[in-house]
């Protein structure tokens, strides 16, 4: 949930609505995918830990979520200065640590009756139309609705932020939420960042120049990750109210 920070800089830097890097989401394409395909591989890496060694998953869990933190400012603000050689290896090591994050999540899709793996298919592929939603709605923006719809993602966003951050403290001592607010706030979560999906296509090109083409991918690929996230989340409440 870290693009919020990305929302922020994107509404100070566009405020001229003149492209700065018409070219910037096409470069930055490649290491979206790049970036997803490692956070696969360390999600499938965190289920092996669960399955092999539950007790080890949740202190590396809390190490990854604060190792993630650090690398995702460290990785922004090496990429926003041009120094793609030396922010690639950053992100690239923040998307496998990510996927690790992610992997607990995934097993309890993977144990609920009614998701498991067809429904992270169905989240994947959720994720994948919001692409190409994004992209048509996106590029064909006028500068009125483009800056509106930024600015009501960034405020959305911002403020599911501290509900969740609230829900993960409560988690961590054993306070839960009931299942029907749970629904609520991810189906917002899925409306946001399908929001966000569209914000991409205009706001990044006004934003980063056509060399910026990592802070672009990042923040596409935070768009994604969350969207997957908040459908899982909300498969998950929906099909787990049934027990």
């Amino acid at each position: 949930m870290s693009n919020t920070s990305n929302f922020r800089e994107a509404l100070r830097q566009a405020q001229n609505h003149s492209l700065v890097g018409p070219n910037v989401i096409a470069n930055a394409l490649p290491f979206v995918g790049g970036g997803l395909v490692l956070t696969a591989v360390g999600t499938f890496g965190g289920l092996s830990v669960i399955r092999t060694s539950p007790a080890l998953f949740m202190p590396t869990f809390f190490v990854a979520v604060v190792a993630s933190l650090i690398l995702f400012f460290v990785a922004q603000g090496v990429a926003e200065k041009g120094k793609n050689s030396v922010a690639l290896p950053l992100l690239a090591t923040y998307s496998l640590i990510t996927g690790y994050t992610l992997a607990g999540l995934v097993f309890l899709a993977l144990a609920t009756e009614g998701v498991g793996l067809g429904g992270i298919g169905v989240a994947a592929l959720g994720c994948g139309v919001a692409f190409i939603m994004g992209r048509q709605i996106g590029s064909n923006l006028s500068d009125e609705d483009g800056m509106a719809l930024t600015r009501t993602v960034q405020l959305g966003i911002l403020a599911l932020v501290v509900v969740v951050g609230l829900q993960f403290l409560l988690a961590i001592f054993g306070v839960y939420a009931p299942n029907w607010l749970e629904i609520g706030i991810s189906g917002i979560g899925v409306l946001l960042f399908t929001g966000a999906a569209v914000v991409d296509f205009y706001i990044l090109p006004r934003t980063y120049r056509n060399d910026q083409y990592l802070s672009a991918a990042l923040s596409m690929y935070l768009t994604y990750v969350n969207l997957f996230i908040f459908l899982l989340r909300l498969m998950i409440a929906l099909f787990g109210s049934r027990d």
